[in-house]
């Protein structure tokens, strides 16, 4: 089968016991495969290029500049965006495919495409998984990823307009609690510096209103709450990340002012 007009890449780093799905998913129907590793101490880089893919190192900055980096290796106009921890459906292939169809190729800049949270040791999504909706599938003539440490998305030309596609793209968040808390506590160290450049300091409404908002957030508008006990972790551990960064930032803004006095 004729490969599609299209340049896949994945940041990755220590993933070499998920990435090797997420790469088989796309390798047999699309131009390539790049796998952007920004120092893994595992065999990420040795499973990539056994399944396919092309492994480029660069150091780690961030994930907006990781992403720019990125599009910057795509010998492709247009672009599909995974992460280390993610796998294209068959259903979300078909419906890419249908867009190249006869030799065609997309009519907006960039579209949306569902995100589904899939718990650890399921084989997929669950009925009413909750979901994002990012761009992920453009052109990288009329979009891009946005160069700032911790907010990685696509931004449209101006004038540009984006689709969202029907069908989903599994992702497999956190191998485990573990995991999950470790994660947490290196993202929300980035999200309390980037608050602090940019000015941004946390109100105490906000520390305290933060965990309860962020709790019923999980369990009512993602839906967790049908999923039982593993639905109420999930929202308890939610809430933790969205309190924590707060924690780090205050934190970090009381640094920054007591070096000031000290002055």
């Amino acid at each position: 089968m004729k490969k599609l007009p299209l340049s896949v890449f994945i940041i990755a780093r220590d993933e070499a016991d998920r990435i090797a799905p997420v790469v088989r998913s796309v390798r047999d129907w699309v131009h390539e495969v790049i796998v952007i590793d920004s120092g893994s101490t595992d065999e990420t880089v040795k499973v990539a290029e056994q399944e396919g893919a092309r492994v480029v190192y660069n150091a780690w900055s961030g994930y907006g500049p990781q992403k720019v980096f990125g599009e910057t290796l795509c010998s492709q106009k247009w672009l599909l965006n995974i992460d280390a921890d993610e796998e294209v459906s068959e259903a979300l292939r078909s419906e890419i495919e249908a867009l190249f169809e006869n030799g065609s190729e997309p009519q907006l800049a960039g579209y949306q495409i569902p995100i589904l949270i899939c718990f650890p040791f399921d084989k997929g999504p669950r009925p009413f998984a909750p979901s994002n909706d990012p761009v992920r599938l453009y052109n990288k003539e009329k979009a891009g990823f946005k160069s700032e440490l911790v907010h990685d998305s696509v931004v449209l030309n101006q004038g540009e307009s984006s689709g969202k596609l029907k069908y989903h793209i599994n992702h497999r968040c956190f191998r485990s609690h573990h995991h999950a808390i470790e994660k947490i506590n290196r993202y929300s160290s980035m999200q309390a510096e980037d608050m602090l450049a940019k000015g941004r300091r946390p109100s105490t409404l906000r520390m305290i209103t933060e965990p309860v908002t962020a709790f019923l957030k999980s369990m009512l508008l993602r839906r967790y709450i049908l999923f039982g006990v593993n639905g109420f972790t999930e929202s308890v551990i939610y809430a933790f990340a969205r309190y924590i960064r707060l924690a780090k930032a205050r934190e970090a803004w009381a640094k920054q002012d007591a070096l000031k006095n000290d002055k």
